[in-house]
């Protein structure tokens, strides 16, 4: 996982750098969606992706959302400096990751007409992963 967003990001980066300025993209909605915990990443720690983050939030205005399932999402997000306000939880299976893909279907959508993400925008998979969640 941190291996991806932190090659993603320097990816990201490097393709705006060579861009003129007018035509770099105003925004960037970056989404982060994983069914598990971090295990496997080599290049890039909690620590360095963490910074990165900060770093195209405070510098350029990236936004960043994360989404996780079987995890408890804002814990995870909030190790990398996204906030518990741009977490949300989710069932990996097809109804969840349909939900996902819906409502930041309609969030990328107001994001780029608004300069926002809406103030409700995880509540659509809040309920159905609350509505779906296993009793104890």
């Amino acid at each position: 996982l941190l291996d991806a967003v932190g090659r993603t990001i320097n990816r990201i980066g490097k393709a705006h750098a060579y861009e003129a300025e007018e035509d770099r993209p105003g925004k960037v909605l970056f989404v982060i969606i994983t069914d598990g915990m971090e295990n496997a990443s080599c290049e890039f720690g909690w620590h360095t992706v963490k910074k990165m983050i900060e770093h195209q939030k405070s510098k350029y205005r990236w936004e960043f959302i994360y989404l996780g399932a079987n995890i408890d999402a804002a814990a995870e997000a909030a190790k990398v400096g996204i906030g518990a306000d741009r977490a949300a939880n989710y069932h990996a299976d097809a109804q969840g990751t349909q939900t996902n893909y819906r409502v930041m279907s309609q969030q990328i959508e107001h994001y780029r007409t608004t300069d926002s993400l809406s103030p409700g925008w995880k509540a659509g998979i809040d309920k159905d992963f609350n509505s779906r969640k296993k009793k104890r």
